[in-house]
């Protein structure tokens, strides 16, 4: 990894202002799962700040600051425990991409970069591509042979395909344009963000999001132009692509007036919710932002049409951390859960702490993420639920492996997809 140190500085740099915020209590400490896992300050919220302001100050951007600064899963769980209102999460965006600025990736890094964020992802035809390889790769059986013989161990990827997604044609990507009416009278008019990887990963969510919703008096828009959030672009410090999206989502979602934008994913909204900061001084993006809802939000906010049938099962719920430490929502899923016949809800041991999914953090960091993994599953085994209901779609990927490296024949449900049972009639 060569390091590159030129001026003037990024404009995407952690801000003193931000920085200054840090009384460096240490009551993020414990909230930190790379803190709670390692123990070394480096790798704490108040740790990796202080490493921010030696760079600010005008140290170098070194192999060992970004190494800390890359490890951070950047759940924001440190957020909700600061109680200086610390926004570490734009922090700890704005270092990376300050890095990213002053960093030279060897080629092949480079390239496989360029080609995920810059074409993979916000192409429909090319994930169409890519999902129909992984389609095959799964219904051909040669998935299942790769977990038996244990071969992808030989390569050190064992941990990594475990966390391959499902492909779900008919992909998501067809329904883009088309309008779907609300059941009786229509009360609201939303629209869908489908997502790049929730298209081809998650189609059923997403068409099961549409029943919900239709079901609750609204009429689903699905904006033919949309495209990627820019959230993994964020992430890993790739501000200017993240704003050339937000942008074309911004151009397509606002060329028709709608009650609310509303998101599946939770790490997604959170980044859509923020569009007004990436854009900062762009009235439409503040425009676009604040019509933006989690769905669950949304639908907690509303009367839930109560025409559901009884599930009869324990449930228990993960909270996914950019919904509770990125959006501040914590009772909205738990209010619609308790809402569906025939559950019983029980609350899991430290249900706030995160999975170690965080993006595509489980792929970079796999040690780490099934390190944090491997607590959660102790949690969640606790009690032995039915169904362990979450909100985002990296969580639920996540807790799906962690339920298949337990043994267990635990279900995996978005909320959605719970209400969808409830108003679904039995098979």
């Amino acid at each position: 990894m060569t390091v590159i140190q030129e001026e003037p500085r990024h404009d995407d740099r952690p801000q003193q202002a931000d920085l200054d915020r840090c009384v460096h209590c240490g009551l993020c400490l414990q909230a930190c799962p790379t803190y709670r896992e390692l123990g070394l300050e480096a790798d704490s919220p108040r740790g990796r700040i202080y490493q921010m302001i030696q760079v600010h100050e005008g140290a170098p951007v070194s192999d060992s600051y970004r190494e800390h600064i890359d490890l951070c899963l950047a759940c924001r769980a440190c957020e909700t425990a600061c109680p200086s209102g610390v926004p570490y999460g734009r922090l700890v965006e704005a270092a990376r991409a300050e890095i990213e600025s002053k960093t030279q990736r060897p080629w092949h890094v480079r390239a496989l970069r360029s080609f995920v964020f810059n074409r993979l992802l916000p192409s429909p035809e090319l994930l169409t591509i890519a999902g129909s390889a992984l389609w095959l790769y799964q219904v051909t059986g040669l998935q299942k042979l790769v977990r038996f013989t244990g071969i992808a161990r030989l390569f050190g990827m064992s941990g990594i395909e475990a966390l391959v997604p499902p492909a779900e044609p008919p992909f998501f990507f067809g329904k883009f344009g088309r309008t779907f009416p609300a059941h009786g009278d229509r009360k609201y008019r939303v629209a869908l963000l489908g997502g790049c990887i929730g298209s081809v990963s998650f189609a059923r969510l997403n068409e099961a999001t549409i029943r919900v919703f239709q079901r609750n008096g609204c009429e689903v828009v699905l904006p033919e132009n949309q495209t990627c959030c820019g959230a993994l672009h964020v992430h890993a410090g790739l501000r200017e692509k993240a704003r050339e999206l937000a942008r074309r989502n911004i151009d397509a979602f606002l060329s028709e007036p709608f009650d609310a934008i509303l998101i599946n994913a939770a790490g997604c909204g959170c980044a859509l919710k923020e569009y007004h900061e990436l854009l900062e001084g762009d009235a439409r993006a503040a425009q676009f932002s604040a019509l933006v809802k989690d769905v669950n939000e949304f639908l907690a906010a509303i009367p839930l049409n109560q025409q559901m049938r009884a599930l009869n099962c324990l449930v228990t719920y993960q909270d996914s951390c950019h919904l509770l430490h990125g959006q501040k929502i914590r009772n909205a899923p738990r209010q619609l859960i308790a809402q569906v016949p025939g559950v019983e809800f029980r609350e899991m041991p430290h249900a706030d702490y995160c999975c170690g999914s965080a993006g595509v953090y489980n792929v970079v960091h796999n040690d780490m993420a099934m390190q944090i993994l491997a607590d959660k599953m102790a949690d969640i085994n606790s009690i032995t639920p039915d169904i362990i209901v979450t909100a985002n779609t990296g969580c639920i990927l996540q807790l799906r492996a962690g339920v298949r490296q337990s043994g267990k024949k635990t279900r995996v449900l978005h909320v959605i997809e719970l209400l969808d049972e409830a108003y679904s009639k039995p098979t």
